[in-house]
């Protein structure tokens, strides 16, 4: 972002200027366009570069999303790609927006990261402002008007895919949401994949989804299913023994945020890979008869 100065006729007393001291709005974004930050200057020359032949940047792939009885889990896997190379085996898509909500991100990794820092400025910089927290269907609106923000670098092929989800408290329940370049924000029902490796995960979770999972078992779920992700999609990388990188996991609920530590998450991730050494293809679910049968 590029900033100009401030008249001296917008200050204050104090010497800052007076949008510093007599905010108007709840959104940091527009916040920053009243004290003078040009936030179309580098979407204009980041979509001039990525139009140059031959110009890489790492992409973030996989992430799955699902609710279960208490709220909602979501997972990532740990690569970015850049080409037909490996760029980062340990980058991290999946962080806390705030106390109650969790957003995962697929697409250009340097420009995601960013948005999700802006995305969580706003959530925090509402609730100083307004003296409460958005509502979840709130904070989702919050992340479609960023996305919509960045259309002209989606356009370049520079394109950001998140994944949001958290703990409605007015519905006492998890929610999941998941977006378009354009901004269109969609309400998904109990699970949900976006990125390269996301019909694979998708089909994981339609066979291995039950209402009603507990965390660990909603966890499980996600972890094969970003396993069954790797094993079709080169871009999504599967659990590193060696180096002991494992998924990243997020978990929310009433009580609100908690990130899943590698011992923790270590130990899911042992057992679904020594049970795939003799069923290769993961667990399988089982067939049902129709009603009436």
């Amino acid at each position: 972002m590029t900033a100009s100065r401030t008249p001296d006729s917008h200050r204050g007393p104090t010497g800052l200027a007076n949008a510093y001291t007599s905010a108007t709005s709840s959104s940091f974004a527009d916040f920053l366009n009243s004290i003078g930050h040009d936030r179309e200057a580098p979407t204009h020359a980041a979509g001039q570069l990525s139009g140059q032949a031959g110009l890489q940047i790492p992409h973030g792939t996989t992430i799955v999303a699902l609710t279960y009885a208490d709220g909602v889990v979501m997972a990532g896997d740990r690569r970015a790609t850049m080409g037909n190379v490996i760029a980062q085996r340990d980058i991290e898509k999946v962080f806390p927006a705030d106390d109650f909500s969790l957003v995962g991100i697929a697409g250009a990794a340097g420009i995601a990261v960013e948005l999700v820092r802006l995305f969580c400025v706003e959530l925090e910089h509402y609730e100083k402002i307004e003296g409460t927290a958005l509502t979840l269907d709130g904070k989702a609106n919050r992340l479609s008007g960023l996305l919509r923000n960045n259309l002209g670098l989606a356009m370049q092929g520079l394109a950001v895919v998140p994944l949001f989800g958290g703990f409605d408290a007015d519905e006492q329940r998890g929610r999941i949401f998941s977006y378009d370049v354009t901004g269109g924000r969609y309400e998904e029902r109990e699970h949900h994949a976006v990125g390269s490796g996301s019909s694979f995960a998708r089909g994981s979770l339609k066979k291995l989804y039950r209402s009603g999972m507990s965390a660990e078992q909603a966890v499980l779920a996600a972890i094969e299913a970003l396993y069954d992700a790797a094993d079709d999609d080169s871009a999504t990388g599967g659990p590193d023994m060696s180096r002991r990188i494992y998924p990243v996991i997020g978990v929310v609920d009433q009580r609100g945020v908690s990130m899943w530590d590698d011992e923790a998450t270590g130990a899911l991730v042992e057992a679904v890979v020594n049970a795939r050494m003799s069923a290769p293809d993961g667990p399988v679910a089982p067939l049902t008869p129709s009603p009436g049968e």
